[in-house]
C-alpha cells in the first residue's frame, strides 16, 4: 500500500511548557527546509522565534494540513486529537519528557524518526473516539467529545453517587459508588487501569465500563461491543453531586434525572508511528513489567 505523503504540517505544543518553544523552533526549521508548508497552533504564537510560520486556529489547522505534529505529552495530543477529529488529520506525537502511551516520538530523536515518516517509513494506526451527551428533560444541554474516557463522578461530598447504565436501551446494573468509567481501548490505559478495568488491545471495537469504588464487590468492569449506545441515569434525588468529565479535561455538572449517552464517534483519529514503534515495548516501559528489583 502506498503510503500517504505529507506536504502542509500543522505544528501543536503543550501550554505553559518553556521547553515547547526551543522544539517546535526546531521542527519547524527542519520542516521548512524540507520545502515544506508548515503552520503554527495560535496558543504557541508567543513562543516560537521563527517568523516564517504561518499562525492558524486549530481549525484552520484541521482544514489546511494533511499531518499534525504534537509536542508536548499524552494530555496535548488528547486534545489535539478532539479538536482535529472531524478534520481527518492524522497526528504523530513527540514526548518532551517520559514516554507517552501517545507521543510516542522522544525528543531527543525526533528529527530522525519524522524524516522517516515524511518519506513514507511509518505505520498508521486507527483509533475511535467517543461523543457524549448530557439530556435533562428531554432537551440536550451539553456535548463533547473523549479520546480515552467519559466519567460520571462525584466531586463536592463524600457521599457516594447513585446511577442505572443501560447498553442499548437495556438495563445492565444499579450502582452505588464513586463513579463509572466509560474507556476506549485508547483510555484502558489511563484511568480505568487506576480503576481496577483490564488493558485492552488498542486495535479492538470495544468499549470499556469500569465502576469507581463500588459499594458492592459484585460491581466489575465489562468489556462490551464499541458498537453499543450507552445510557447512564443520575438517579440520587437528593444531592447534586456529580459530572460528568471527557478526557480529564472537560466537565459539566449533573443533575438528579440526567441522561448521558455515549457512543463511538463517526469519524476516526489516525496516529502515525515510527516503524519502530511497539505497543507492547510500550506498556513494558509504562507499566515496569517484568522489572528485577
Amino acid at each position: 500500500m502506498t503510503q500517504q505523503t505529507f506536504n502542509t504540517i500543522g505544528l501543536i505544543g503543550k501550554q505553559n511548557d518553556p521547553r515547547v518553544g526551543e522544539a517546535l523552533d526546531t521542527l519547524s526549521h527542519y520542516l521548512l527546509e524540507q520545502s515544506l508548508s508548515v503552520h503554527l497552533d495560535e496558543v504557541n504564537a508567543d513562543t516560537v522565534t521563527n517568523s516564517a510560520l504561518e499562525v492558524c486556529t486549530r481549525n484552520e489547522i484541521g482544514k489546511r494540513c494533511d499531518l499534525a505534529i504534537v509536542v508536548g505529552g499524552d494530555g496535548t495530543l488528547l486534545n489535539a486529537a478532539r479538536a482535529l477529529a472531524d478534520h481527518n488529520v492524522p497526528l504523530a506525537g513527540v514526548n518532551l519528557g517520559r514516554l507517552g502511551f501517545l507521543t510516542d516520538i522522544s525528543h531527543d530523536n525526533m528529527l530522525a524518526y519524522l524524516g522517516e515518516i515524511l518519506q513514507g517509513q511509518y505505520t498508521t494506526e486507527e483509533r475511535f473516539l467517543l461523543d457524549s451527551a448530557v439530556i435533562r428533560q428531554g432537551e440536550k444541554l451539553n456535548e463533547a467529545t473523549a479520546f480515552n474516557d467519559v466519567v460520571i463522578h462525584k466531586w463536592n461530598a463524600a457521599r457516594m453517587i447513585e446511577l442505572e447504565t443501560y447498553v442499548n436501551g437495556k438495563l445492565v446494573n444499579q450502582l452505588r459508588s464513586d463513579g463509572l468509567i466509560i474507556a476506549t481501548p485508547t483510555g484502558s490505559t489511563a484511568y480505568a487501569l487506576s480503576a481496577g478495568g483490564p488493558i485492552i488491545d488498542p486495535t479492538l471495537n470495544a468499549l470499556l465500563l469500569v465502576p469507581v469504588c463500588p459499594h458492592t464487590m459484585s460491581n466489575r468492569p465489562i468489556v462490551i461491543s464499541g458498537d453499543n449506545e450507552i445510557e447512564v441515569v443520575i438517579c440520587d434525588r437528593n444531592h447534586d453531586n456529580a459530572q460528568v468529565t471527557c478526557d480529564g479535561q472537560i466537565s459539566f455538572g449533573l443533575s438528579a434525572g440526567d441522561r448521558i449517552k455515549i457512543r463511538k464517534k463517526e469519524q476516526s483519529i489516525h496516529l502515525i508511528h515510527p516503524l519502530q514503534h511497539d505497543h507492547y515495548e510500550i506498556l513494558r516501559a509504562k507499566l515496569h513489567w517484568a522489572e528485577i528489583s
